[in-house]
């Protein structure tokens, strides 16, 4: 082959390879372009619901455990001995003052108070007689002073045995609700044994700790709301009654005693109750609680942020303090005014581009259109 053939075909084969160069660069290009989509697309604005970091007023609400007592308390306990007769109540009856609960035999009792009444009207009819006959001067006014003093005495020995013959029943000393009974029908019973506990159920008493540092903010007469496991989504109604003098030096704490009405006696003595105090409102930072996102022993929210290029998210954490019905206070990490997304925050990566929507302007948009 000729050096003339040998460098047209050298020419040849460099042109071809220059052309496959300029077309890989194109589809090269292409390639990237393709590739580079996604990542405009990763650019792509997220539309979200904003509200403003604004003060408020917020309550600061005081937590206590308790547990009730009675008003009044009684052990209900015999003034004689005797066998009983009667049982007249059951453990957990309501009964009303002057109720019977427990008779004693009693026949010695009502006989000694007939002997005793038949005494008495002996002891008048002879006065009676000498009374007559003093103004006839029959009789002597020495005489008639001892029949008076006989009156008397027939009149303290009925009044005793009356009282002998009440003792023989055992009657409720106000209204309340009993307990237990420790005896049976036939049993002996003594003086001072305990029958049964009689419980002035009316209102009862709530009694809690509290400590030192709130000593200055409870008061009689604050209103406290209570609730028990036993009866699940019912508030009562309770008030502070008293609180203690002095600080327990271990603890340092004090005592606080609630009352709460209970005329239907639902509540019984002795049953764990929850208590919240509300104290005074005072201004506070906030955020809506739907804001605020927790992750381990962290909470941030995602605050709105101009720059160049739009509007942005910028996480920040956030010191939560309060809460209250749809709201948390912010203690650090935000100012007042700021605005932070409370829908769309699943979305919402750090230094997102954002199209924000007050929640402010959606609630006057939509009485507007009137939906």
């Amino acid at each position: 082959m000729s050096p003339a053939k040998q460098i047209m075909i050298l020419i040849a084969i460099g042109a071809i390879a220059l052309g496959g160069y300029e077309g890989w660069q194109h589809y090269d290009q292409k390639l990237a372009q393709s590739d580079a989509a996604p990542n405009r697309s990763a650019a792509r604005v997220i539309p979200v619901e904003t509200a403003p970091v604004i003060m408020r007023p917020m309550e600061t609400t005081i937590e206590a455990v308790g547990s009730t007592r009675a008003k009044r308390t009684v052990e209900i306990k015999p003034f004689a001995d005797g066998r009983v007769v009667e049982v007249a109540f059951k453990a957990g009856q309501s009964v009303e003052a002057g109720e019977t609960l427990l008779r004693l035999d009693d026949e010695i009792e009502r006989a000694d108070l007939i002997e005793a009444q038949a005494r008495l009207k002996d002891a008048l009819s002879a006065l009676k007689r000498a009374e007559t006959l003093r103004k006839s001067n029959t009789v002597a006014e020495a005489t008639v002073d001892t029949l008076v003093a006989n009156v008397a005495i027939a009149q303290a020995e009925r009044d005793r045995a009356t009282r002998r013959l009440q003792d023989r029943t055992v009657k409720a000393p106000f209204a309340g609700v009993v307990g237990y009974s420790n005896v049976e029908l036939g049993a002996q019973v003594e003086t001072g044994d305990t029958i049964t506990i009689l419980d002035d159920l009316s209102v009862v008493e709530v009694e809690f700790f509290l400590s030192e540092d709130m000593f200055g903010r409870i008061t009689p007469g604050q209103k406290v709301e209570a609730n028990a496991a036993a009866f699940p989504g019912r508030k009562f109604n309770a008030e502070i009654l008293s609180l203690d003098s002095r600080i327990a030096p271990i603890s340092r704490s004090f005592q606080v005693r609630a009352f709460i009405p209970n005329p239907d006696r639902t509540l019984p003595a002795g049953m764990i109750m929850h208590l919240s105090i509300v104290l005074d409102a005072d201004e506070t930072l906030t955020v809506p609680e739907e804001a605020v996102v927790v992750d381990g022993n962290q909470s941030y929210v995602f605050a709105i942020t101009q720059r160049d290029d739009g509007l942005r998210a910028s996480r920040r954490n956030v010191s939560i303090g309060r809460r209250s019905i749809g709201y948390v206070e912010i203690l650090g990490g935000l100012a007042q005014g700021e605005d932070v997304v409370i829908r769309g925050v699943q979305k919402v990566r750090e230094n997102s581009l954002v199209a924000p929507k007050s929640a402010r302007q959606e609630t006057v948009t939509s009485e507007a259109t009137g939906t």
